[in-house]
C-alpha cells in the first residue's frame, strides 16, 4: 500500500475553543467548541442558518470571530490574546501566512474566468508562495489527473459543467498543498446528476487521509466519509460523534427531529 499523503497526528490539528460570534445584535455562534485531529473528517450538518458556514469561515478567518478561539497547528487564527485577556487583530500577513495551509472550497466555485484550468492550478502558489513555474506546473497536472480533468487542462471555466468547475475548484486549493480543507455545501449549487462525481473526489481525499471539514445537507454522504459528525442548530453545537452516534442514536431532541425528516425524504 502507498504511504498515507497525509499523515496522522497525536495533538489535534484544529481546536475551536468556545468560539462565539455576533452580527448585530443576533449571535450567530454560541460558545462553540470542537477538535479535528490531522486525518479526520469533521462533517458539520444541521438547518439551515445553524451557524455551519460562519463557523467554517472563522476556521480560515474569512469571518471575524468575537469570542474564544480557534488555533490550527498551535497557531491562533485571525487574533492574539494578551496577558491582560484583550483581543488583538493579527497583522494581515500573519493571517496569510495561515491561509496559506488552508484550502477553502465554495459553493460556487469562485475559479477565475480568464484564467485556464491549470492557471487557475498554477497561480496561486507562483504568487503567493513564490514557487517556481515548473514543480507547480507539475503538481498541478497531477492533481488535475486526480479529480480526473487532466484533459481539460487548457480550458477555460465556462467550457466546463459544474461538476467539472467544483472538480477544479478542489483541485486549486490542493495545489497550495493544505494542512486542511474546508468544504462549503459543495454540491448545493449543482444538478443532482453532477453531485456524484464531487463527492467521489471528496472520497477519496478523505481515504487517503487528507484533513477535512465539511459543510453538507448530504447525510448520507456525511454518514460514509466521515470520523465525526457535529450537529449545529440556532449557532449552538448541539452533539457530536461518530457517524454511528449521529444518525444511529441521536440524543438531543433537536438532532432526532432532524434525522427524522432526514429519513422521511424531506430537503434539510
Amino acid at each position: 500500500m502507498a504511504d498515507n499523503p497525509y499523515p496522522q497526528a497525536q495533538a489535534p490539528l484544529v481546536v475551536i475553543d468556545r468560539v462565539g460570534k455576533s452580527f448585530g445584535a443576533v449571535e450567530v455562534l454560541k460558545e462553540v467548541g470542537l477538535t479535528v485531529r490531522s486525518g479526520e473528517v469533521l462533517s458539520l450538518i444541521g438547518p439551515s442558518g445553524s451557524g455551519k458556514t460562519t463557523l467554517l469561515r472563522c476556521v480560515n478567518f474569512l469571518e471575524s470571530y468575537d469570542r474564544g478561539l480557534i488555533t490550527i497547528a498551535g497557531e491562533s487564527v485571525g487574533v492574539r490574546i494578551d496577558a491582560d485577556g484583550r483581543r488583538r487583530r493579527k497583522t494581515d500577513r500573519e493571517i496569510a501566512g495561515l491561509r496559506a495551509q488552508v484550502g477553502m472550497v465554495f459553493q460556487h466555485y469562485n475559479l477565475f474566468p480568464h484564467l485556464t484550468v491549470l492557471e487557475n492550478l498554477t497561480v496561486a502558489p507562483r504568487r503567493v508562495r513564490g514557487e517556481a513555474e515548473a514543480p507547480v506546473r507539475e503538481r498541478a497536472l497531477s492533481l488535475l489527473a486526480r479529480v480526473g480533468l487532466a484533459d481539460k487542462r487548457d480550458r477555460y471555466p465556462s467550457e466546463l459543467s459544474g461538476g467539472q468547475q467544483q472538480r477544479v475548484a478542489i483541485a486549486r486549493a490542493l495545489t497550495m498543498q493544505p494542512r486542511l480543507l474546508l468544504l462549503d455545501e459543495v454540491t448545493s449549487a449543482l444538478d443532482p446528476e453532477l453531485v456524484g462525481e464531487v463527492l467521489e473526489v471528496v472520497r477519496t481525499l478523505a481515504a487517503d487521509g487528507m484533513t477535512m471539514m465539511i459543510v453538507t445537507h448530504e447525510m448520507q454522504f456525511a454518514r460514509e466519509v466521515s470520523t465525526k459528525v457535529a450537529f449545529m442548530a440556532d449557532g449552538a453545537l448541539l452533539e457530536s460523534g461518530t457517524p454511528g452516534d449521529i444518525f444511529d442514536a441521536p440524543g438531543h431532541e433537536r438532532l432526532r427531529s432532524f434525522i427524522q425528516r432526514y429519513r422521511a425524504g424531506n430537503r434539510l
